[in-house]
C-alpha cells in the first residue's frame, strides 16, 4: 500500500518536529523530579492538565540560561578547534549520487581522548568547574541546545537552497519535509562539515562528558554505586568504540543518505545528550548496589556485545579497504562485487561482503548494539521503565533503518543486491528474521 504523498511530506515530519523537542524536557524533568517514573508524570498531567503541565517544565528553561549558553560555546568552540588543529590522516568518503567525494581529517579517537581528558582535569583535579556542572544546568542546556538547533536547522534550510557546498543538494517542494529531512547532504560552514561536527563531534563527544557528571553528581549526593560505574563504563566503551570506528560511521546509512536537517542535526544536537543519556540520569538519584558478582557478570556482558559490534564493523571496513585480498575468521571471504551507476552517469564498484559476521545476517551487529545497550541499563534493574526506553527507541530506530538500508541497497545494486540476498537470507536475527 503505498502512503499518500501529504502524509509522508507533511504530516510525519511535522508530527517529529512537534513532538520531540518537548519530549525531551519531559524526561529530564521526570528523573531529575519525579521519581524516574512515568506514572508520576501521568498523575501530574491528570491534575494538572497536559498542556500546563509542559508549560510549568518547559517555561524556566525554554531559551536555556547564561550558564547553558556559556558550557555550550566554550564546548562548540574546543570541539571546532580540535577538528581543526589535531592532526590526522585525510580521508575520503563515499562517492555522492552527484559524483562528489567528501574529505575528513580522521583524528576522532585523539579529540575524543583530549576532550575527556580535558573534562577530567578541569573538573576533578583544579577544580575550575564542578564535576556536576552538566547535570546541575541540564535543562537549561536542553533549552539553549534546541534553541540553538532550530536555528542551525532553519540556516541549513535555507543554505542548502541559496549556497549549496556541493552539487548534492534539492528540494522535494515540500518545505516542512525539506526542514526535517535537510536540503543538503554534506553541508560545510567555513570549511568544517556539519554533518561531522553535530553528529560526531557534539553529539557522539557530548554523551561521554554527560555521563561523568550524572556519576559525578551521584557521588556528590549519595556515594557512587556500582550499578552507576558499571553502566557509565560500558557505555565509555561504546563511545571508544565509536571513536575508533569514526570513518566506518562516516560511510554508513546516517551519512550517505540523510540529509542535513531536522532528523539527523536536532537529533544529534538535542534528542541525543537527553534521551541516550536518561538510563544514566536515571541511576544518579537511584543508587542501587548490585554487589560484586552481579555487577562484573553484567559489565562483562556488556563490553563483550560492544566489542563484537566493533569487530562486526571493521571486519567490512578491512575488507573493503584491502579490497577483498584478506582473511575473514581465517578464510578467503566470500564477496559479490556489485557496480551501480551514479546519477551523473558514471559507473562504480563496491564489494559486498557475505562471510563472517556478514554471513550471519545482513545486520547482525544490530544484535549486539542492542544487547550492549540492555547491559549498559540494566544496572537500574525493573523498577521502573524510564531506564529502558531509549533501548525500546533503539530497537525501532535499528529495524527501520534496515529496512531503508535493504531498500536502497536493492535499488543501488539490483540483482548483485539479489544475489547477496540468496546467500545472507536473514536480516537481523539469524534462523528468525
Amino acid at each position: 500500500m503505498r502512503v499518500p504523498s501529504w502524509i509522508q511530506h507533511l504530516f510525519v515530519p511535522l508530527f517529529f518536529i512537534i513532538l520531540c523537542p518537548p519530549t525531551v524536557f519531559i524526561f529530564w524533568y521526570i528523573n531529575t523530579s519525579l521519581d524516574g517514573s512515568f506514572l508520576n508524570f501521568y498523575h501530574l498531567a491528570s491534575q494538572q492538565g497536559l498542556f500546563n503541565t509542559l508549560f510549568e517544565i518547559w517555561r524556566p528553561v525554554f531559551f536555556g540560561s547564561a550558564m547553558a549558553w556559556k558550557i555550550l560555546a566554550s564546548f562548540a568552540a574546543f570541539q571546532l578547534l580540535l577538528m581543526r588543529l589535531v592532526p590526522g590522516k585525510p580521508f575520503l568518503g563515499p562517492v555522492t549520487p552527484m559524483g562528489n567525494v567528501p574529505v575528513y581529517k580522521a583524528n576522532g579517537t585523539a579529540c575524543y581522548l583530549i576532550t575527556l581528558t580535558a573534562f577530567f582535569l578541569g573538573g576533578f583535579v583544579f577544580h575550575w568547574f564542578s564535576p556536576s556542572i552538566i547535570y546541575d544546568n541540564m535543562g537549561a542546556l536542553l533549552g539553549a541546545l534546541n534553541v540553538f538547533s532550530l536555528g542551525l536547522c532553519g540556516f541549513l534550510y535555507l543554505k542548502g537552497i541559496f549556497k549549496p557546498s556541493s552539487t548534492d543538494n534539492g528540494v522535494s517542494g515540500h518545505p516542512i519535509f525539506d526542514f526535517y529531512w535537510g536540503t543538503e547532504l554534506y553541508p560545510r560552514i567555513f570549511g568544517w562539515d556539519v554533518k561531522q561536527f553535530t553528529n560526531c563531534r557534539f553529539g557522539m563527544m557530548s554523551w561521554g562528558l554527560i555521563l561523568l557528571s550524572y556519576a559525578a553528581k551521584q557521588q556528590q549526593l549519595y556515594g557512587l554505586s556500582d550499578s552507576m560505574i558499571v553502566s557509565v563504563a560500558i557505555q565509555l566503551i561504546y563511545i571508544t568504540k565509536f571513536f575508533l570506528w569514526e570513518t566506518g560511521y562516516l560511510r554508513s546509512l546516517d551519512i550517505m543518505h540523510d540529509r542535513a536537517g531536522f532528523y539527523i542535526c536536532w537529533g544529534c544536537l538535542s534528542w541525543l545528550p537527553c534521551i541516550y543519556t536518561s538510563p544514566t540520569q536515571y541511576l544518579v538519584h537511584h543508587p542501587i548496589h548490585l554487589g560484586n558478582t552481579l555487577a562484573t557478570g553484567i559489565f562483562m556482558a556488556g563490553a563483550t556485545c560492544v566489542i563484537i559490534n566493533y569487530l562486526a564493523d571493521r571486519q567490512r571496513q578491512v575488507v573493503r579497504a584491502k579490497n577483498g585480498n584478506c582473511t575473514v575468521w581465517l578464510r578467503r571471504p566470500h564477496l559479490i562485487e556489485a557496480t551501480y551507476t551514479t546519477d551523473t552517469g558514471e559507473t562504480k564498484k563496491s564489494l559486498l561482503l557475505a562471510s563472517g559476521w556478514w554471513g550471519i545476517a545482513r545486520h547482525f551487529h544490530y544484535i549486539p548494539e542492542l544487547a550492549g545497550t540492555f547491559f549498559w541499563s540494566l544496572p537500574a534493574l525493573f523498577t521502573n521503565f524510564m531506564p529502558y526506553f531509549y533501548l525500546t527507541f533503539l530497537f525501532v530506530l535499528l529495524f527501520d533503518r534496515a529496512f531503508r538500508h535493504d531498500k536502497r541497497c536493492s535499488v543501488k545494486y539490483g540483482e548483485y543486491w539479489d544475489q547477496y540476498c540468496e546467500k545472507v537470507p536473514y536480516k537481523i536475527i539469524p534462523f528468525v528474521y
